[in-house]
């Protein structure tokens, strides 16, 4: 074909290769229903076996929003780049999710920028001293890797996603459904905003404090229900006297206490977050809902994707968007 590709090799491991044929199976499903990549899913070109890895073409995209910041020195995206990535990464899951599925596994590291080149802006710290900075030209992002995705009726394991992304239902084993994405999405763009993680920990336990720490206590109903040991008499089993203790306190603080300003903008992102960080999954605002969010309502209009764009142009829903081109 005479142009670069990206190649996903998955090594020749029987449970590697299991997992690979049920990836090409989710991207083989959302390229019959979306063939033009409206709702911004990787677009997968080919696939093949290779003395029996398999491996996946996709067209070739840009640096994972993740990796963009993490050059970056860590320094947040700029507002309205967070609205941008946010709005397209609700739309492409709310695809996912009208369409029975459900990602399982959103992260920075799976949401790549179409292209990723940038300018350099120079920026003064408080003490004066002259920083450049990237800033990313185009905001437009790809969501990546449906390796875990799943279908509704298909086998749902205990535990899905990367543990800084994971849902209390998760932790708890109370089962859980599309609400866990809404979760993983509003810690996406806590991160995005701040520049740090919002939930850094590696043990179940921690993990619970810290979200009591940030967001209150977790619901006396879902602490009775969990057959985890994690709490005892329906309150969380945690010594706040122990280093762990220390570091969570020393770490963590309540959610509106990371507010960097009072402006009505940056309010209404902490009020979405807030939202999708709800600890009951049934409670949890959907992405449908999300989208009508105040937060979005400074978003341009070509920016806007869908009957979304129609409706800022005046244009009748049936009328036709221009498919969005995968290439640089």
């Amino acid at each position: 074909m005479e142009h670069r590709m990206a190649l996903k090799i998955i090594k020749n491991v029987e449970k590697y290769r299991e997992a690979a044929k049920l990836e090409i199976n989710v991207l083989e499903k959302l390229a019959d229903i979306d063939p033009d990549c409206k709702n911004l899913c990787v677009k997968m070109l080919d696939w093949f076996e290779y003395h029996g890895h398999m491996c996946i073409a996709f067209e070739m995209l840009g640096q994972s929003v993740f990796d963009f910041l993490k050059d970056n020195n860590y320094q947040p995206y700029p507002l309205e780049q967070v609205r941008h990535i946010a709005y397209q990464l609700i739309h492409s899951v709310l695809f996912l999710h009208d369409n029975k599925l459900t990602h399982t596994d959103l992260k920075p590291e799976n949401i790549l920028f179409v292209d990723s080149d940038y300018e350099l802006v120079s920026v003064y710290s408080s003490s004066k001293k002259k920083h450049e900075l990237r800033r990313v030209k185009r905001s437009d992002v790809r969501l990546i890797d449906f390796g875990s995705a799943t279908f509704d009726h298909e086998h749902h394991s205990t535990i899905v996603s990367t543990r800084h992304y994971r849902a209390p239902e998760v932790i708890l084993e109370l089962g859980w459904s599309q609400p866990c994405d809404v979760w993983s999405i509003g810690c996406i763009m806590f991160e995005l905003h701040l520049g740090i993680t919002l939930f850094q920990t590696h043990d179940n336990r921690e993990h619970l404090a810290m979200m009591e720490r940030i967001l209150g206590p977790i619901p006396y109903r879902m602490a009775r229900k969990t057959r985890t040991k994690y709490f005892y008499h329906g309150k969380l089993d945690w010594d706040e006297k122990s280093s762990a203790g220390r570091y969570v306190r020393d770490n963590c603080k309540p959610l509106l206490r990371y507010l960097q300003s009072n402006s009505e903008e940056y309010r209404q992102l902490f009020d979405l977050i807030t939202r999708m960080l709800d600890y009951d999954p049934s409670q949890r605002i959907t992405l449908r809902e999300a989208l009508k969010h105040p937060f979005f309502n400074k978003l341009p209009a070509h920016q806007r994707l869908g009957s979304d764009r129609s409706r800022c142009n005046g244009e009748s829903s049936g009328s036709r968007e221009r498919s969005h081109s995968l290439s640089r």
